[in-house]
C-alpha cells in the first residue's frame, strides 16, 4: 500500500513514474485472493480504517473508490464479552470532549468513575511511557476500551506499547468526535477497494507496473542510486528518483545505514464458510470479542472472518488447533454449533507488523533515504502514528512530498 500511494500521489502530481513489484500482484499484504478450499474471496487479512484517516481518504478520492466501503449512519463500535455473556455498543459523541464515555447509552458498561480519568493521562503520554504506564493495567475500561483498542491498532500488548502512538490514534478519531470516527469496511474486498482503482487509475495516467520484479541490489555510485538489479537484470535510474517500499528487514539489507525496527507481532486471520448469511451484521459487519482467543470479527455474505493480534504464541499452533479453537469463540458469538467447525482458511502473519514500543519508535527513518536520490516508504517508517493502512499510505504521500520538496529546492538553487 506504501509504494501504490506513492505511486498515485506521485502521478496525480503530474510525474513520470514507474512501479516495480516484488510479487504477481499489488498491494502486499492488503489484498483479496480466491481461496480454492473456501470456493470464494477473502481478504489476505481483516482491516477497520476510519472515517478520520486523513490520508486514507485522500487516497480514496484520488483513486475514485470512495464508494468501496461500508459506512453506518453513525459512529458504532459493538462488542460482546463471551465469559460475561454481555453485549453493548460504544458510540462517541460529536464533541471533541470524551463526554460520551460516561453516558450509559455511549459508553462501557461496568466502568466505575475514576476509570475515566485514564483518558487524560493518555493524552499527557511523554515518550518512554506504554500504554499500561497511563490508563493502568485493570478495570472494566481498560479491559474492555483500552486494551481491545491498543491490541487493534497497534498490534501489541498494552505493556508494552507506546502511550504515544495510541495518543496520536485517539487525538485523530476518538477524541475529534463520531464524525471521525465512523468505522468503514470494504463491500467486495481490498483489493476492490484500495489496489484495483489504484492500478486503474495509474494505468490511466500512463504508469507501467511490472510484476514478478523482486528487487535484489542497488548500485550506490557518489552518494546516489545509479541502477536497480532485478536478479539478473540491471535497471539504470541514474537522474531518477527511487522510492523503496518494502519491509524493514529487506531495507536494511539492501541500505545498511538504514537500521529500521528489528521487533516484530504476529497477526492470525481465521476465515470461516458459513452454511448462510449471518443476518445481524447487516448494519455494522464487524463485532469486537472478549473473554475469548478471538478479537475481532467481520462477516461479510456467509465468511465470517476473525482477527487475532499480537498473536505471537497462537501462530506458533497448527492451523486446525487455531481453527477449533477461533470457531468456539465465532459460534458462541453467532448463536451456532461449536463442536465442528465448519470449512476455514488460516492465515499467519508471523512479522505482521513491527513491536510498536516506545524503544521501537526511535528506529523508525524519515521518507529521505541516505542517497540523493533515494526515498523510503513503509507503515513502519516515521509517520507519528502506528503501522496501520492510514500509515502505510501515509509514508507513501511522505515520500512523494519529500521528492517534491528536493525538486523545489533544486529549481531554486539553479
Amino acid at each position: 500500500m506504501a509504494g501504490l500511494a506513492a505511486a498515485v500521489k506521485l502521478a496525480d502530481m503530474g510525474h513520470e513514474v514507474r512501479v516495480y513489484e516484488g510479487a504477481n500482484h499489488a498491494g502486499g499484504r492488503c489484498r483479496s485472493f480466491r481461496d480454492e478450499q473456501l470456493k470464494c474471496s477473502i481478504d489476505n487479512g481483516n482491516h477497520l480504517v476510519l472515517s478520520g484517516n486523513r490520508a486514507v481518504q485522500v487516497y480514496l478520492q484520488l483513486t475514485n473508490a470512495g464508494d468501496a466501503f461500508v459506512m453506518p449512519g453513525e459512529a458504532v463500535f459493538p462488542f460482546y464479552d463471551i465469559q460475561a455473556d454481555e453485549s453493548w455498543n460504544v458510540r462517541p459523541g460529536n464533541g471533541r470532549s470524551p463526554w460520551w464515555l460516561f453516558s450509559k447509552k455511549r459508553g462501557i458498561p461496568g466502568v466505575k468513575f475514576f476509570e475515566y480519568f485514564s483518558a487524560g493521562k493518555l493524552n499527557s503520554a511523554k515518550p518512554g511511557q506504554t500504554v499500561t504506564d497511563c490508563v493502568g493495567g485493570k478495570g472494566k475500561l481498560f479491559e474492555r476500551f483500552w486494551d481491545p483498542l491498543t491490541l487493534a491498532a497497534l498490534n501489541t500488548p498494552t505493556d508494552k506499547a507506546s502511550a504515544l502512538l495510541l495518543k496520536a490514534v485517539m487525538k485523530e478519531t476518538f477524541f475529534r468526535g463520531a464524525k471521525y470516527c465512523r468505522p468503514m469496511v470494504a463491500k467486495k474486498g481490498l483489493s476492490e477497494a484500495l489496489v484495483k482503482p489504484a492500478l486503474t487509475y495509474l494505468k490511466s495516467k500512463g504508469v507501467k507496473v511490472s510484476y514478478k520484479k523482486r528487487l535484489t541490489g542497488l548500485v550506490r555510485e557518489s552518494g546516489k542510486v545509479s541502477a536497480l538489479k532485478f536478479g539478473k537484470e540491471t535497471v539504470p535510474v541514474l537522474g531518477d528518483k527511487v522510492i523503496l517500499a518494502l519491509p524493514p528487514n529487506i531495507t536494511s539489507e539492501l541500505v545498511t545505514e538504514v537500521n529500521g525496527p528489528s521487533e516484530f507481532h504476529a497477526i492470525v486471520n481465521v476465515h470461516f464458510k458459513l452454511a448462510k448469511k449471518a443476518e445481524a451484521f447487516d448494519d455494522v459487519p464487524f463485532l469486537g470479542l472478549l473473554g475469548g482467543a478471538a478479537h475481532w470479527l467481520f462477516v461479510r455474505d456467509n465468511i465470517a472472518s476473525v482477527t487475532v493480534s499480537a498473536a505471537d504464541e497462537l501462530a506458533e499452533q497448527p492451523a486446525a488447533e487455531i481453527a477449533k479453537l477461533i470457531w468456539a469463540d465465532v459460534a458462541t458469538a453467532l448463536g451456532l454449533d461449536k463442536t465442528k467447525a465448519p470449512a476455514n482458511r488460516v492465515i499467519k502473519e508471523k512479522r505482521a507488523t513491527f513491536s510498536q514500543t516506545p524503544g521501537s519508535l526511535r528506529k523508525r527513518p524519515f521518507q529521505k533515504g541516505p542517497d540523493e536520490n533515494l526515498y523510503l516508504a513503509g507503515d513502519w517508517t516515521q509517520t507519528y502514528i502506528p503501522a496501520t493502512i492510514e500509515s502505510a499510505v501515509r509514508s507513501g504521500f511522505f515520500a512523494a512530498e519529500a521528492i517534491k520538496l528536493d525538486l523545489a529546492k533544486k529549481e531554486k538553487n539553479g
